[in-house]
């Protein structure tokens, strides 16, 4: 039988600042909760909290709206490396 992997508990980043309000003008700190893509990463890969989760989301939605955050990332740039032989 294949043994079990064993993960550790994941606890919330923001909660071990003491971070009580996410802004969205804190584009750095906002970009612990996106992936590289610009998307926004869901709990239980990044182990935040409800409540923090709830903050980020929000967050991270007016600042797109703002324009400090893209909505999409251009990886064009990446790829074409990929495919040029």
């Amino acid at each position: 039988m294949a043994e079990r992997r064993k993960y550790g508990k994941k606890f919330c980043k923001y909660t071990e600042m003491k971070i009580t309000f996410i802004d969205y003008k804190n584009t750095d700190l906002l970009k612990l909760s996106m992936s590289e893509r610009g998307k926004i990463m869901p709990r239980r890969l990044t182990g935040n909290s409800k409540n923090s989760q709830e903050m980020v989301e929000n967050a991270i939605k007016r600042a797109r709206h703002m324009a400090l955050v893209p909505y999409i990332v251009n990886t064009q740039n990446v790829t074409d490396a990929a495919f040029i032989r």
